[in-house]
Formats: structure tokens, C-alpha cells, sequence
């Protein structure tokens, strides 16, 4: 397994440097605590170097991050207050992806095999600016980048300016924002804001990795970054040869390629369509006209 050090940071790169559904994992020794950030699935392959762990920070809350939690019963757990909820119990999980019943009902088996996903009703929240002190100087530091989630925080190691910037992942999907906390406002917020956090390597959750260059990251985040725009425009382009309803833009979609077999798709083309289209509607571009969608 590979894995990089930058000074008291480690970071276990997973399948495909962490490409979904594996992770990178981040484990952070002080002179007196030793924590993780998230816990996905390349977690389950690394040995008493996460089971030491004192604690699991998590940057955000879904199923790839919590994959190794089951893991590590004894280690303090804690996730930014506006996910909190959804690392304490599979209800709260439920609320927070948004899904109906009937998709509900097929994902939990899923994530119970793929992911070990247990529920912490142990979890505690931090909020955005909560640090620890891991001793010998060493400390970690959230900045809240909502917008993925409403929870999602990038988690710094300071001095050193290790940033793990998790779900902004930098990967030629772009942004994902399709679950009931997601908001596209927000991450475009966020997309701005991760660029004034003081680092000098950038972890990502998946695909990327590893980044230590300051200009190959601010190309990575604007190609990642642009990808919203480029779904605007396959919208515009959709109405562009006739009216559309929501339905029939979900069928054609903006995120995924026709044919993933994963039962959330449609619930998260529908909810993301539904944020540019409002967004788009608020730029005078598009408009309802009944059912259907069309150029304004």
C-alpha cells in the first residue's frame, strides 16, 4: 500500500489513488493523540497504525467515509455539527441523503456490505474554526466548505499546511451536490473559499490524492469548478431543441453517462437539475412554462 508522509501526516493512498467507491486515508500523529480523518474503505487494509487511532474526524458524512469505522468502537468520533445527525443513525442518514423509501431500502443493504456502514450514536459535532491540539505542536484546524454537504469541512494540519480538502475531490466528475443537504450556492461558495485556506499540499478524498504544487492545484479546482458551468450549458442545450419537463431532463440527465446501475441516480440528477434550474431561472435564462422548462 502506498503511502506518503509530510511530517506528522500520513496518508494511505487507496485503490486508484482513493477513486470511488475506495478513499484516501489520513492519519495524523501528535506527541499525544493520534487521529484519522474519515475512514474509507482503504482503511480496512491498513493495520495497528488506524487502530491506534484516539479519535476519527470526519470532514463530511456518507457511506465511503465511514467504511472503517466499524473498526474502531473505542475511538472518539466527531463530525461537524450540520452532519452530525447523519453519522449518529441510519435515520438521520436517510434524512440527509433525501432518497424515497423504496431507494432507501436498497441502498442500506448496499452500504452494510460495501461500506461495514454502521451508525456512531456516540458521534459529537465541532463547528467550523474548532481545532485540536494533538501535542508537540502539532494541530488540526476545520474550515466549513459546505455545499457537497451542509457538513463538509476541509481539515487542515497546521504548521505544515497539510489541507485535506475531502469531497472537493478534483475529479473529472466534478461536483457532486445531489442529496438532500447538498446546495449548489453553497459550493460554489465553497469553490472560492477553499482557495484562501494557507497550505502547501492538498489531500483529496478520491481519485486526485495528493497535489503539492500550488499552481497544478488552482488548475485542478478550476477544471473541477468548471464543470458546473459545463452543466448549464448541456441544460441550455436540452431546451435549446425543445421544451423539456423536469422528468424528461432527469431521463437525460447531467451528471451521470445513461446505464449506471446505482439505485440514487435519478434522485440526485433530479435534485442537482433542480438547483440549475433555479439558478438559471434566477439569471433570466430559463423559465417554467407549465410542466416545461424553456429558454427565457
Amino acid at each position: 500500500m502506498n503511502c506518503l508522509t509530510f511530517g506528522p501526516v500520513h496518508v494511505y493512498l487507496g485503490e486508484k489513488s482513493g477513486k470511488y467507491p475506495d478513499g484516501n486515508q489520513v492519519i495524523v500523529q501528535g506527541a499525544d493523540t493520534r487521529v484519522a480523518f474519515d475512514t474509507p474503505r482503504v482503511a480496512n487494509r491498513i493495520g495497528p497504525a488506524l487502530d491506534e487511532v484516539d479519535a476519527v474526524i470526519l470532514g463530511h458524512v456518507h457511506e465511503d467515509h465511514m467504511a472503517g469505522l466499524h473498526r474502531l468502537p473505542r475511538a472518539r468520533v466527531q463530525v461537524h455539527e450540520a452532519d452530525l445527525a447523519a453519522a449518529q443513525s441510519w435515520s438521520g442518514l436517510s434524512r440527509h441523503y433525501g432518497y424515497p423509501p423504496e431507494v432507501l431500502a436498497v441502498l442500506r443493504p448496499i452500504i452494510e456490505r460495501d461500506f461495514h456502514y454502521q451508525p456512531r450514536p456516540d458521534a459529537t459535532a465541532y463547528a467550523d474554526g474548532a481545532t485540536w491540539d494533538l501535542g508537540g505542536g502539532v494541530r488540526v484546524r476545520a474550515h466549513h466548505l459546505p455545499g457537497h454537504t451542509a457538513g463538509h469541512c476541509a481539515l487542515v494540519v497546521e504548521p505544515g499546511g497539510v489541507a485535506f480538502i475531502g469531497d472537493i475531490d478534483l475529479t473529472g466528475f466534478g461536483p457532486y451536490y445531489g442529496d438532500a443537504t447538498s446546495d449548489l450556492g453553497q459550493f460554489r461558495q465553497s469553490l472560492q473559499k477553499v482557495r484562501e485556506i494557507d497550505a502547501c499540499v492538498w489531500v483529496t478524498s478520491h481519485h486526485r490524492g495528493v497535489l503539492t504544487d500550488r499552481a497544478a492545484f488552482l488548475d485542478a479546482l478550476n477544471q473541477f469548478a468548471g464543470k458546473i458551468d459545463e452543466r448549464d450549458d448541456k441544460l441550455l442545450a436540452y431546451l435549446r431543441e425543445r421544451p423539456h419537463t423536469l422528468d424528461e431532463l432527469v431521463a437525460r440527465g447531467i451528471l451521470y453517462p445513461p446505464g449506471v446501475p446505482l439505485p440514487w441516480i435519478a434522485c440526485a440528477e433530479r435534485r442537482s437539475i433542480g438547483m440549475h434550474l433555479a439558478h438559471l431561472m434566477h439569471e433570466g435564462r430559463v423559465c417554467a412554462d407549465g410542466d416545461d422548462w424553456v429558454l427565457a
